[in-house]
């Protein structure tokens, strides 16, 4: 079974090439590793170029954003290369020695009837990222620390997660009009219509963010809140997707959400409250087109 890697990266060149050699350390040998620029600064674009056949570069032309750049990554894996998975990630997503292996492993045990792999994702100390902690199937489930079995989850992010030619020739590409925010939950639920999803606990990788914090728009940092419109809108579109109930739960959450901004002590309520009643409404009317790549391994 072979494997392309999809790294999106913009203006995180440090950390890129901490990815990039952990991709080149894998136990199990990636066969192609795809960096997608969201055009990036001079630096990045130099360091890229130098790597030469090393890697497959896809420089853009604007930065679309992780949602557009994904898009695009996995596009050129299904139309330039033959692989049979395709394994996403962010620039700080750090995959240790045998990530791959074990979620590979884990395929073979399904007999490949798997719409997305998971893996478990940690932070600098160890502890889960809660920007990406894991939503079984039963929603009162906690998986542990120690876990090894392979657990069904509703859903995943973009962080480590493996995806089949055949499951992306099904279901299409991530929209990517998402721009930012929940364009990878949309993806893995779709995905999960077609197959079941998991989580591979003993695939392991390392989420290097800043601070080990959950997104939340009454206590993120001002210059931040602006893109909480992105994560409103999104909200709304692919909670419409998953039936009237979930529809109206989703506005449920997102009034608690909206009235929690005036309880918590952070600056400028009335931006916070804008971004969340501009995403929702505009939520309301967002329909984009989901695209689909033609498959290179059919000819």
């Amino acid at each position: 079974m072979t494997v392309s890697a999809v790294v999106v990266t913009y203006n995180r060149l440090p950390m890129l090439k901490e990815v990039i050699a952990a991709l080149q350390a894998s136990e199990t040998p990636v066969d192609n590793i795809i960096v997608v620029d969201n055009k990036s600064n001079a630096d990045t674009q130099e360091y890229l170029t130098s790597l030469g056949d090393q890697i497959r570069y896809v420089r853009l032309e604007e930065n679309i954003g992780g949602a557009g750049g994904f898009n695009k990554g996995i596009r050129y894996f299904m139309e330039e290369t033959v692989d049979d998975y395709v394994w996403l990630m962010d620039d700080d997503t750090v995959p240790t020695p045998t990530a791959l292996t074990e979620l590979v492993g884990s395929a073979a045990k399904v007999d490949n009837k798997f719409g997305f792999l998971s893996s478990d994702v940690r932070w600098t100390d160890n502890s889960r990222a809660k920007m990406n902690l894991p939503f079984p199937i039963d929603r009162f489930k906690k998986i542990p620390l120690d876990a090894t079995e392979m657990e069904q989850l509703r859903n995943a992010t973009f962080v480590s997660v493996m995806f089949s030619r055949e499951v992306v020739d099904k279901i299409g590409l991530p929209v990517k009009e998402f721009f930012i925010w929940g364009d990878d939950i949309e993806y893995t639920e779709r995905a999960a219509r077609v197959y079941p999803g998991y989580m591979v606990p003993t695939s392991r990788v390392i989420h290097k963010m800043v601070q080990n914090v959950e997104s939340n728009v009454s206590l993120d940092s001002i210059d931040r809140v602006p893109r909480y419109f992105y994560a409103f809108r999104n909200r709304m579109y692919f909670s419409r997707n998953r039936g009237f109930v979930r529809f109206l739960r989703a506005h449920i959450r997102i009034a608690y959400e909206a009235a929690m901004i005036f309880f918590n002590g952070q600056p400028k309520k009335m931006l916070r409250l804008k971004m969340v009643l501009k995403g929702v409404t505009t939520g309301w009317f967002f329909k984009p087109k989901v695209e689909f790549a033609k498959n290179k391994a059919k000819g």
